[in-house]
């Protein structure tokens, strides 16, 4: 008998140590950055996934344009965030995600952008209001909590490396781009053979960075931030979109150039109706100067490249 109750101790020692190391395994897995993050910006995702201009873009409801205008954004966005990633690239709590040869696309998106405007792009295109936004709030992470980069970081090009290639291929068919990759660069990881094992050894690198949990939380909060920056990125194509339905005339819609009275832009107009600071400058003019009879449904895509990011959550 005492042999007996001696071995049920024993086994009930030994699942008290196995249930013990499982929650702690459990515990482990559950304060992964990589976990925090998908299940943190879970919300997030699914209000930017449903968005009515990502369901267009994915039916090929696009004009050249209108995509130019995305392109437009995603390089002063993608500007912002790898030159603060290179200023950081020695910080410990960033250096293990470090890639420049891999991820970085600001070199794909200078091609895409001379594909579409010509040799002297930069003297034709400005950032928007909404974007501008983005890009100091990307600058001050990189200069004063470059930890926060992380999230910054990962929720672009692990979703860039995902849904970004099905979106390069809606767009060539859509708005009839070379095969060859012309104008659509930004999704071209030529560096990358694996897409999947990279983003798997890039959240193993993430997981394993020196973090405590209330950094790691602060990094999920940023990265909820990421995607705020986006839907205000969307709001402000929305509005302009809105606006050019309201305003379209039999003889076209009566744009601002960008010279002389910036009073004269309905964009500016409706901004102001809205408490807009006084002096503001028309985003969109390229848009309004091209399009004489614009549909909501087409602006509202103008944005969806900048989400390309965001439809790989799921997939990750």
């Amino acid at each position: 008998m005492s042999v007996e109750l001696e071995t049920s101790e024993g086994v009930d020692e030994s699942e008290k140590k196995n249930f013990g190391a499982s929650e702690k395994e459990n515990h482990t897995r559950m304060a992964d950055l990589s976990e925090l993050l998908k299940e943190g910006t879970k919300e997030a995702h699914d209000r930017a996934e449903n968005t009515q201009f990502v369901k267009d873009f994915l039916k090929g409801n696009i004009r050249k344009e209108l995509f130019k205008l995305a392109t437009t954004a995603l390089y002063f966005t993608y500007s912002a965030l790898e030159e603060e990633m290179e200023r950081n690239k020695d910080h410990p709590a960033f250096a293990p995600l470090y890639f420049p040869t891999e991820l970085h696309r600001k070199e794909a998106l200078t091609k895409d952008m001379e594909y579409f405007f010509g040799e002297n792009w930069e003297e034709q295109v400005q950032c928007s209001e909404a974007a501008q936004k983005y890009v100091e709030r990307i600058h001050y992470v990189g200069q004063n909590e470059p930890e926060l980069l992380v999230a910054h970081a990962y929720t672009r090009y692990m979703g860039d490396l995902s849904g970004g290639q099905v979106l390069k291929k809606v767009a060539q068919r859509a708005l009839k781009l070379p095969s060859t990759g012309e104008g659509t660069q930004f999704y071209k990881f030529e560096n990358v053979d694996n897409a999947q094992q990279f983003k798997q050894f890039y959240r193993a690198r993430m997981n394993a960075l020196d973090l405590n949990l209330k950094t790691k939380e602060k990094i999920v909060e940023e990265a909820n931030k990421a995607f705020e920056y986006n839907m205000q990125i969307f709001d402000e194509l929305d509005q302009a979109g809105s606006l050019l339905a309201k305003e379209t005339l039999e003889d076209g819609l009566p744009v601002h150039d960008g010279k002389g009275d910036v009073r004269k832009c309905p964009y500016y107009t409706a901004k102001q109706d809205g408490g807009a600071l006084e002096g503001s400058s028309c985003p969109f003019r390229t848009a309004l100067a091209v399009l004489s009879k614009p549909s909501l449904q087409l602006i509202l895509a103008t944005g969806v490249a900048l989400v390309a990011g965001l439809l790989a959550w799921y997939y990750m």
